[in-house]
């Protein structure tokens, strides 16, 4: 039996659980802070958008890809492991294609480690599935 603290109950058999989440989602920021997480997530999810239907000679299962990673990323669906394919996506496209530009690939990449590493934010389905919830226990 674990005890944790900063969230107030005690756990039995999902420990593990929990932690896993909290790995995963480290925090949900609102605010300003969440809408700049929204942008980023905008701004991958464009990223990918752009190299996989912009340009001439993608395979199409590819380009199917691209279009569901991007839409997870959009609505905020498991994040970093949206964000990790997103990165293999466009590995996969600058290893068939060719990096036009290494300047911008390198800020692709930081930008989708970013993304991979701060999660989601409030505003994303994430959010709603896994964020704090406030629970309120009734008297007896």
């Amino acid at each position: 039996m674990r005890r944790y603290r900063h969230v107030g109950y005690t756990l039995i058999l999902a420990a593990s659980t929990l932690t896993l989440v909290q790995r995963l989602f480290s925090m949900f920021p609102v605010g300003w802070p969440g809408f700049a997480l929204l942008l980023l997530r905008a701004s991958v999810a464009m990223a990918l958008l752009l190299g996989a239907a912009h340009r001439h000679g993608v395979p199409p299962w590819i380009t199917v890809a691209s279009l569901v990673v991007c839409a997870g990323l959009i609505a905020g669906f498991l994040t970093p492991i949206a964000a990790a394919i997103a990165l293999g996506l466009h590995v996969l496209i600058w290893s068939s294609l060719g990096v036009d530009n290494l300047g911008s690939a390198a800020i692709i990449c930081v930008d989708v480690i970013a993304l991979a590493l701060l999660g989601p934010g409030a505003y994303s389905f994430d959010s709603r599935r896994f964020g704090r919830r406030i629970v309120v226990r009734t008297p007896p």
